[in-house]
């Protein structure tokens, strides 16, 4: 069976890197806080400033002062730390944040990233997400393989607005694990299938090339 939003989120969790500094966007990536091993020794990072982002509370532990970037309540842990976003997006723009996961609309072959207007949708800005896509040293999207539409994600070039250029690396979807090529643009290789998919369910689902056992 494809992942579900959740264990999209777990398998994003084993990719980030120990003693590093990681920004979670909104949407499935919310959910990575909760499949942190305590030996990777990650800080969680939230844009609008706190450094030290632990899970998600319990009930008696909700603080309505202690939110994410959306708007969430969520816990600090033992050394967290909060100040203003003009310190939190210094950090992002001057490379300390080590990676990024963001939810993504559309991802291209090129590693453009498109997360930030839904078609139909009132938008109310592009957020953080510019920054944290060029800002941080390695970018995760994670994803539905497919729109609502039935429609492919994973794109040779994408058609809605795009937030960053070339800055993905790696996509984590309910089919699979892709590996981006931005250099010459290659594309899409197949890292790692999800249970019970196989390689044909997930070549047919992407609008790009996809390289098998590179």
């Amino acid at each position: 069976m494809p992942w579900d939003r959740d264990q999209i989120a777990a398998r994003a969790a084993r990719e980030l890197p120990h003693d590093s500094v990681v920004n979670l966007g909104i949407g499935i990536p919310t959910l990575i806080s909760n499949h942190l091993r305590p030996e990777q020794n990650i800080l969680l990072h939230s844009e609008n400033g706190l450094l030290g982002m632990g899970p998600f509370p319990l009930d008696e532990e909700v603080d309505a002062q202690i939110v994410n970037a959306g708007k969430q309540t969520v816990t600090v842990v033992a050394g967290g730390s909060t100040f203003d976003s003009a310190l939190s997006f210094a950090m992002i723009r001057g490379g300390h944040v080590d990676a990024a996961v963001l939810g993504a609309m559309q991802v291209s072959e090129r590693g453009d990233l498109a997360n930030w207007m839904v078609p139909g949708k009132k938008v109310a800005g592009i957020g953080g997400a510019m920054d944290l896509a060029t800002g941080a040293r390695k970018v995760i999207a994670v994803m539905q393989h497919r729109d609502r539409k039935g429609r492919s994600k994973l794109v040779d070039a994408c058609t809605l607005p795009l937030t960053a250029m070339r800055c993905v690396d790696l996509v984590i979807t309910d089919l699979g694990v892709l590996r981006v090529d931005r250099v010459g643009d290659r594309g899409f290789s197949l890292v790692e299938l999800a249970p019970g998919v196989t390689e044909a369910e997930l070549v047919a689902a992407t609008g790009a090339e996809v390289r098998v056992g590179a």
